[in-house]
Order: structure tokens, then sequence, then C-alpha cells
């Protein structure tokens, strides 16, 4: 278990420095602590995200079998997290986002056939229920990200002339 969380922290960093770098791109000049405490801060929230992949494609596989799945629920393993933490550093998702769509699209496939074997879904049905928790969580913390972005915007003052 602490091998999974390790894991998934490091690819939640990852993750975050794609993100972030493009920022200390455009707003140079800000203080280390400030890029220190933000990527440790979205990097939480990022491998936050991706351990609750499993758990939220479980629970729509729940609603969507009419009898309780017979398995005890969809885990990371250190062989599924794996090569999460992969594809986070090697299509660091500064490279762009149809990269960043394959990758998901690939681990997303790569938590169907567990899914399904676990719920007792067929591998569509599973597939289906991974995307639609993938494409929910990432939503929700764009729509989160965005908000703390305006927030944060500094803000121009209009001199009256």
């Amino acid at each position: 278990m602490s091998a999974v969380v390790v894991l998934l922290l490091f690819g939640g960093l990852s993750e975050a420095a794609g993100r972030i770098l493009p920022l200390l791109v455009r707003r140079p000049g800000m203080p280390p602590t400030l890029v220190a405490g933000s990527l440790l801060a979205a990097g939480l929230v990022e491998a936050a995200v991706f351990a609750l992949w499993p758990l939220t494609a479980w629970t729509l596989a729940e609603l969507v079998v009419s009898a309780p799945p017979p398995g005890d629920g969809l885990e990371w393993t250190p062989g599924l997290v794996a090569p999460l933490v992969l594809s986070a550093v090697l299509a660091f998702p500064l490279l762009g986002p149809l990269l960043h769509l394959l990758r998901f699209v690939g681990l997303g496939a790569g938590l169907a056939g567990p899914l399904a074997a676990a719920s007792g879904l067929g591998w569509w049905g599973a597939a289906g229920c991974v995307a639609a928790a993938g494409a929910g969580l990432g939503i929700a913390v764009e729509a989160v990200r965005r908000l703390v972005v305006r927030i944060s915007a500094p803000r121009t003052t209009e001199s009256i002339v």
C-alpha cells in the first residue's frame, strides 16, 4: 500500500509540474516559496484525483449493474499505478493536450480490465465507467483550477486621465 501511495504522489507531482511550469514561464520572478508551495499543493490534489479514479469508477459500476458486484472493489495496485507514473514522467503534460489525452485513454483501458473482472461488467461497460469517472474528475479539477487562477490573477487598475 505504501508503494502505491508513493507512486501516486510521484505521478501527481509530475502532473502538477506540467501544469505549473508554463505559469512560471509566463510569470518570471515568482518567489521560490510560492512555486514550491504551489507545486506541492497541486501535486497532492493531482495524486488525490488519481487515487479517486478507481473508486469513482467502481461506484459508477455499482450503479450500472442490477445486483451488487461480486468483487470487493477496484483499488490501485503497484502494477496498475506504475504505468501512470511512467507515462506521467514520459508524456509530461507540457507536451500537449493530445498526448495527455492519449495517456489517460491508455491508463483508463488498463483500469477497465480489472474493473470488468471485479464488477462482473463486460469490458466495454467497465471502460465506460472508467471513462465517465475520469471525465467527471477531470472536469471537477479543471473547474477548481480555473477558479483558483481567476482568484489569484493579479488585478489591474485603470488610471483615470
